[in-house]
């Protein structure tokens, strides 16, 4: 069988969390010669992915600008991805998700007549401003994607739904599962690569965790502002800690830093590298985010999400119950919280549902696949 050159591409850190089982399943398959471009829409959060996962890319564009525009770094994801594609001259291209990185790569790969697979096909939130750009760039990549690899039967539907060709359509699972037992498996052989949060751990002893993140573009403006409130009073509580890796988009940051610099029950701490994250999921009570992300990881080790969006593209989690739409509302938000906290029962309905969204085996699927041409 002659050897296919796969080009993988990505840009952000949770492309790259995504991305790096699939490299390091490529790497060990001798029927796939694998290249990594990177683009580092996000620099120093994907950095310390690559790093932990034993990545060196074979291209690395360096694209991140501080406040660019989304056309401007679209036009150069396009016009630097095109070149190494030109270069490369790969088999297949294969992107992740919805990022401006992903949809730039599909689009350099049509116009060289490229075949694109897509990992984490098919989510839809059917609204294209909820979550923008992302629900409309998944949507681009879905129209010229020739293999598409759906985590869940509800996002294959979805595809169907929209007339791509079911023969190019695999339910893989979620390669984010893949990745969190790789990585806690490597923190339970070398514990000292979470030990960074010991002091916060220390500090908060015996009071109940609850993790977030926040960081979406249309949470921007009233909705973080709500957002910092809302982690003002649930703070309050005695009995409560929160540790909030804060986003360096200076939208985010400013916010939160005139909400919350200075209380005592709140942890204000620098983005955490992957296996610290995967450390603050083990040890939250509840996570309270408006990631995507995140609403996959933390029903994986048993803990209740809520989502600080009005729509999410992920709706597996909100019809098996690991996960609940709060909005961005203060009063919803405290009140659901507090639910949690108070009512054991709520508690463990959440924690005990079943993860629709893998088992860890999607990687191996996904390369079974691009190796046998779909």
């Amino acid at each position: 069988m002659t050897e296919k050159t796969i080009l993988v591409v990505f840009g952000t850190r949770p492309e790259a969390i995504k991305m790096f089982p699939v490299v390091h399943a490529l790497q060990a398959d001798p029927r796939t010669r694998v290249v990594t471009c990177v683009s580092a829409q996000h620099r120093g959060m994907l950095d310390q992915v690559l790093e932990i996962a034993g990545i060196v890319p074979d291209f690395d564009l360096d694209l991140m600008k501080p406040d660019q525009t989304l056309d401007g770094l679209t036009a150069a994801l396009l016009t630097e991805l095109g070149k190494v594609m030109d270069q490369v001259s790969p088999d297949w291209v294969v992107v992740q998700g919805d990022t401006a990185t992903a949809m730039a790569g599909a689009l350099a790969a049509y116009y060289r007549k490229l075949p694109v697979a897509h990992v984490e096909a098919g989510l839809r939130s059917h609204n294209i401003y909820h979550p923008w750009p992302e629900e409309v760039n998944r949507k681009i990549i879905g129209t010229i994607a020739k293999l598409h690899f759906a985590p869940t039967d509800v996002s294959a539907a979805a595809l169907l739904a929209e007339n791509v060709d079911a023969a190019g359509v695999h339910v893989t699972g979620n390669t984010v599962i893949d990745a969190l037992q790789w990585v806690s498996a490597k923190i339970a052989a070398e514990p000292v690569l979470a030990e960074g949060l010991a002091e916060i751990e220390a500090r908060f002893s015996g009071k109940r965790v609850i993790g977030v993140t926040s960081h979406r573009r249309e949470n921007f403006g009233g909705g973080l502002e709500n957002i910092a409130e809302a982690v003002r009073r649930i703070a309050a509580r005695e009995d409560v800690a929160v540790v909030f890796p804060v986003h360096p988009n200076p939208n985010v940051r400013k916010v939160m830093d005139a909400a919350l610099n200075g209380l005592s029950n709140v942890a204000m701490i620098e983005p955490l590298d992957y296996p610290h994250f995967a450390r603050l999921l083990s040890v939250a009570e509840i996570m309270l985010t408006d990631s995507g992300g995140v609403q996959e990881e933390a029903p994986a080790l048993g803990k209740p999400v809520l989502v600080m969006r009005e729509t999410t593209e992920r709706p597996e989690g909100v019809t098996a119950g690991t996960a609940k739409l709060v909005g961005t509302d203060v009063d919803r938000i405290v009140s659901e919280i507090f639910t949690l906290l108070d009512d054991k029962a709520t508690y463990s309905a959440m924690a005990r549902a079943h993860n629709p969204f893998g088992d860890g085996q999607s990687a191996r699927r996904i390369v079974e696949l691009l190796a046998n041409d779909g």
